[in-house]
């Protein structure tokens, strides 16, 4: 959906409220006069205009010479404020309600019905919910257009594949209940916490394959390419290689649009993929899955900034679908699914999740401070180094999972303890590692680069440094030592591992970079809790036992000798969350604090970020429900000698009752900043993950 290289629209006269395009008023044909097709000779068009104002559909005529081409769903080309634009055509009628003349169309872009009924309808849902516009949300749910691809012959549809015969559903209580109703087509709704070492691409594509073979379409989200990469493989090899298309916006355009179109004409009925796979047009859905919900990837970079796991039960519920939330860890907005009675959990019983799950020692415990007195304040204490001689010894690799990347990520005075800051920006110094014979490099800064081999605090004036936290390299420039004749591994940044070998090596990761082992890890170190636990994040405690719980479930379980040691107290919930591996208890005590404290998903709340000036006026304009609460503004960039902020940042609670007023009131304030063609911007988002 291209615009023009001209005149930007929004300097242009705004349009007027009555339908109807604002070309001339029959069109300018160049060769004879243009006539309006003989049925339903009126187009109602939804135009590619970035303005909220302008978000609703505009009446154009349908020529004669288009009548057949200008199919609902079909992308066109119309004159608009004297411009060409791009659109879609969302609707033929007989008649309009323009008193006026229409002008027509200028041509049809392609008569490919790629915004079907139902997929606009669930653009316009998502964009009332978030507040923004429908032609936003299309943009995100519909690919651009590849013409060559979109010529090729139609993709042959796949042969419903035969149900599995046998699943590992059994092994949860609620497991075989929930597959009967995906069988059955009932509307069955679950939230399921998988055990540790549980082949979770497996465990999907059997439910997949289950509906699949009643002649239904599944759509199954993950977080990022590595796990859609093992989806994919699974359901592949159950359901067959014809059956299956997985959807990524790392596609090439060509790649990415010629899947998409076998999805929307009915060719494949599973549909595997990254968040670009949530608005997937499945034909006669049976299944939605969202694996790992808590993940950050799951949420949409670009305006409105949507969720996967409300776009999809947003779908589930105007299909009358089922749909599974799924993950080793439960987040509280899945929790709240559960306590309202929207979704049912689907969870392990005690016996099978004991016969699963590998020993978990936290340091500091008890006996091992009485055995050792340094455990509690080493960063690789006895008992962690013990772990991993035994998982090495049982000749299976060890992971060690490692907060930051990086070799020293973090540089403090060795004296007062203040923070090591660049003397040219004012930037944190960090030490880069590496170094020619052994001699490290210098400190330099990481926002400007600028090495700073003299550096000198300037509130005590020693020149001595300290690691305040340690990256993934160093800590495997430590392990090789200690553990020499031992291979070490490194997995984060831009050197993610798939998955590594069955035998004895030291894996270092970062959290959600680390690689299957194959035939599991012998043992697991969560090093560096406290820069989990003590992040300034209102989900830190979620997000701590979403990543101990991901790597834990790599270990073999504890009969085999698998072990797990983490790096923090065990009195803390997080800690006790991953021992019981009772990640519902600990979304519990969440959801709990969140519904005190007043933060999501317990209401619903809007953000506002901007300069001091937009910020205060758009709260000064907008009109929110009595039940709203301003919290803020306050600053959020760099504040002057003055105490004055670039940048501040306001925060709007509802209950969530209110939620979608409060949505109406961030739409119309945005309807009144585009008319009056604001210049200031103002990133507004609601239910936004990072709210301290």
């Amino acid at each position: 959906m291209s615009r023009p290289e001209t005149t930007p629209l929004w300097n242009l006269p705004q349009p007027s409220r009555a339908k109807g395009g604002r070309g001339r008023s029959t069109g300018t044909p160049r060769k004879g006069q243009r006539h309006p097709a003989d049925t339903d000779p009126v187009a109602r068009v939804i135009v590619d205009v970035p303005l909220a104002h302008l978000d609703r559909t505009f009446d154009y005529q349908v020529p004669r010479e288009l009548a057949d081409a200008a199919v609902p769903g079909c992308r066109v080309r119309v004159r608009f404020a004297g411009q060409l634009v791009d659109g879609f055509v969302l609707e033929r009628a007989a008649t309009s309600e323009h008193q006026g003349r229409l002008a027509f169309l200028e041509r049809v872009t392609s008569s490919e019905p790629v915004l079907p009924p139902g997929l606009a309808a669930l653009c316009r849902t998502v964009a009332e919910r978030y507040g923004g516009t429908l032609i936003d949300v299309l943009r995100l749910a519909v690919p651009p257009r590849h013409a060559r691809t979109e010529a090729e012959p139609p993709r042959e549809p796949a042969a419903a594949p035969p149900e599995p015969e046998r699943t590992g559903w059994p092994r949860y209580p609620r497991g075989p209940v929930f597959t009967e109703a995906l069988r059955a087509g009932r509307p069955a709704h679950a939230v399921w916490q998988a055990l540790p070492g549980e082949d979770w691409p497996v465990r999907l594509a059997e439910l997949a394959t289950t509906v699949a073979a009643a002649g239904r379409g599944s759509v199954l989200v993950v977080p990022d390419h590595r796990d859609a990469a093992r989806l994919h493989a699974a359901c592949a090899e159950m359901a067959g290689p014809e059956a299956v298309v997985a959807l990524s916006a790392d596609l090439g355009p060509a790649e990415r649009y010629r899947r998409w179109l076998a999805v929307l004409r009915g060719a494949v009925r599973i549909v595997v993929g990254t968040r670009a796979a949530m608005f997937a047009p499945v034909a006669d859905p049976g299944l939605y899955v969202v694996w790992d919900d808590g993940d950050d990837l799951h949420v949409d970079p670009h305006t409105p900034y949507p969720h996967v796991r409300d776009v999809l039960m947003l779908r589930a519920h105007a299909d009358r679908a089922p749909l599974l939330v799924a993950g080793f860890a439960r987040t509280a907005e899945a929790q709240l699914l559960v306590e309202s009675g929207w979704a049912h959990p689907v969870v392990a019983a005690r016996d099978e999740l004991r016969a699963a799950a590998p020993r978990v020692t936290p340091t500091g415990e008890d006996f091992d401070v009485a055995r050792d007195e340094a455990a509690r304040a080493a960063r690789l204490p006895a008992v962690a180094f013990e772990a991993a001689r035994q998982g090495l010894a049982g000749g299976a690799p060890v992971l060690v999972q490692v907060p930051r990347r990086g070799y020293v990520p973090g540089l403090a005075c060795g004296h007062c303890r203040g923070p090591a800051r660049c003397r040219r920006c004012a930037g944190p110094l960090l030490l880069p590692g590496g170094g020619d014979a052994g001699v490290p490099r210098p400190p330099s800064c990481r926002w400007c680069g600028v090495a700073d081999a003299g550096y000198r605090c300037p509130a005590c004036g020693s020149s001595r440094l300290r690691a305040v936290v340690v990256g993934a390299k160093r800590t495997a420039e430590e392990l090789g030592r200690a553990f020499p004749g031992v291979a070490v591994r490194t997995s984060g940044a831009s050197e993610v591992l798939a998955e590594v070998a069955g035998e004895p090596a030291l894996v270092v990761a970062t959290p959600g970079a680390e690689p299957v082992a194959e035939g599991g890890y012998g043992a697991a170190l969560l090093l560096d809790g406290w820069a989990l636990l003590g992040r300034q994040d209102l989900r830190a405690a979620e997000e701590t036992v979403r990543r101990w719980m991901a790597a834990a479930a790599l270990v073999r379980p504890g009969r085999d000798g698998g072990r797990i040691v983490v790096g923090a107290e065990a009195g803390l919930a997080p800690v006790q969350a991953l021992v019981r591996w009772d990640s519902g208890w600990h979304a519990e005590l969440e959801l709990a604090g969140r519904r005190e404290l007043g933060f999501p998903p317990a209401v619903r709340m809007a953000s506002f970020e901007g300069a001091p000036e937009a910020v205060a006026a758009l709260l000064d304009e907008i009109t929110l429900p009595e039940s709203a609460e301003v919290l803020g503004p306050v600053p959020v960039g760099d504040v002057d000698e003055d105490g004055n902020a670039d940048r501040e940042r306001a925060l709007v609670r509802v209950p969530r009752s209110d939620g979608r007023a409060l949505a109406a009131a961030v739409r119309a304030v945005k309807v009144l900043r585009d008319a009056r063609k604001e210049l200031a911007p103002v990133r507004i988002q609601l239910d936004p993950l990072d709210l301290i």
